[in-house]
């Protein structure tokens, strides 16, 4: 029976992966309270807690492929796929969202064999140094946000002069602290959030939805967007550039998942600095941050004991990692990010047809509504009111000519008050 139910098991999380995955506004954490709150009943039922467990982690890896493609496709992001709105969207613009996707199932799928070589050395340097790194996590944060401004230069403008850039660095640096303002006062005040559905407050929902999603669905509302046939082309990214990527990647998110509150994309920044990477680098390293920290967060609540993501808190609720049940996950984590992988590409190749079939303008005011009533739906009317402020802020960036990554303030301000 255990043989069968495994499987079972492995096949319903990948499945419930895909749904969060497709699905914008919905995220896997809704999964895992359910499931937590019908434990008693399913273990009642024959399952064991490994089996439950296997199904949160199985839908944390698929969830971490299949959330590209409505960023890409639609703009509508989730916390972990915010940053790939803007590169992923630029390639569907050019015909090119199905390589957009492929890049970003191979950033996930690589990231996690490359951060399976990285378990044993990071887990015993973290297990030696983890009170020391968690002491300096803000002023970490803070020295990532001055590297962010500083290294913002706006657009090229022939005659402008040299001073311009100024200009870029403060603009960038009002966006900056004018989110993180709005995500302190949004944190300070989630309670205030409350669900019709009787769900637990998501603020997130509404201040990414906001930053990252409708911002840039209005700025698509008020052009006359052409969507081209999406066709298969080539992976333009060099084999050099490819590794590079995963590399980042891989190494960003193995290391922020030890790190508490600190986003995966807050290590897509930090993968960032340094480089100007083509948007086709940038969706394989943010990919690649999304998947190894998924990998990873499981890795630190059997090193460390302490959850760092909302699928493992579900799974330390539901039963105590030994080294034994860890690699067996590790087994279900590879096995899962394959068959992800693969069926990634083909649910690609079927948004990119209907996309281009599709009447975008009318599709980005359905998507558009859709976020307001899950908004609605998830976190009532402080939500739509955090929801309206945070679309406000995500137009600074366009319209300024500056990079949208600023508007992360929202996350890195609150965690940089909390930790200094």
């Amino acid at each position: 029976m255990v043989e069968i139910l495994l499987p079972a098991c492995i096949a319903f999380g990948f499945a419930l992966g895909i749904l969060s995955g497709l699905t914008p506004g919905l995220h896997l954490n809704n999964f895992a309270a359910m499931l937590l709150a019908v434990s008693p009943q399913l273990l009642a039922l024959g399952l064991s807690p490994f089996q439950m467990a296997s199904i949160i982690l199985s839908a944390s890896i698929s969830q971490t492929f299949f959330d590209a493609i409505p960023a890409i496709f639609l703009g509508a992001p989730d916390s972990e796929t915010a940053l790939t709105v803007l590169p992923g969207q630029r390639l569907m613009l050019e015909g090119r969202g199905i390589e957009a996707v492929r890049l970003s199932a191979l950033g996930s799928a690589g990231s996690v064999l490359f951060a399976i070589f990285l378990i044993i050395p990071l887990s015993w340097i973290v297990s030696s140094y983890n009170d020391y790194l968690t002491k300096y996590v803000g002023i970490l944060l803070l020295a990532i946000a001055l590297m962010m401004i500083k290294s913002e230069r706006g657009p090229w403008i022939e005659g402008q002069g040299s001073w311009v850039h100024w200009k870029y660095k403060a603009v960038a640096a009002l966006l900056f602290l004018t989110s993180g303002l709005l995500g302190t006062f949004a944190f300070d005040h989630e309670n205030l959030a409350s669900s019709p559905l009787g769900l637990g407050p998501q603020v997130l929902l509404p201040l990414l939805s906001g930053i990252f999603g409708a911002s840039s669905l209005l700025l698509s509302l008020s052009t006359e967007t052409e969507i081209p046939e999406q066709k298969e082309s080539k992976i333009k990214l060099s084999a050099n550039a490819l590794a590079k990527a995963v590399f980042s990647g891989g190494l960003g998110g193995s290391v922020v998942a030890w790190i508490p509150g600190v986003s995966p994309s807050v290590a897509a920044i930090t993968a960032r600095l340094g480089a100007t990477p083509s948007p086709e680098e940038f969706l394989v390293s943010i990919a690649g941050v999304n998947t190894a920290n998924a990998l990873f967060s499981l890795v630190a609540l059997y090193v460390i004991d302490k959850p760092r993501s909302g699928a493992a808190a579900a799974i330390q609720e539901l039963m105590a990692l030994d080294q034994s049940t860890l690699i067996q996950m590790i087994i279900i984590v590879v096995i899962v990010a394959a068959a992800s992988y693969l069926t990634c590409i083909g649910a690609a190749r079927l948004a990119g047809r209907a996309i281009s079939r599709l009447n975008y303008r009318l599709l980005c005011l359905g998507v558009l509504l859709f976020l307001v009533a899950m908004t609605y739906a998830f976190t009532g009317l402080f939500g739509l009111f955090i929801f309206f402020l945070s679309t406000v802020v995500g137009l600074i960036a366009p319209v300024a000519g500056i990079h949208r990554t600023h508007a992360m303030g929202v996350l890195m301000l609150p965690l940089i008050l909390r930790y200094i």
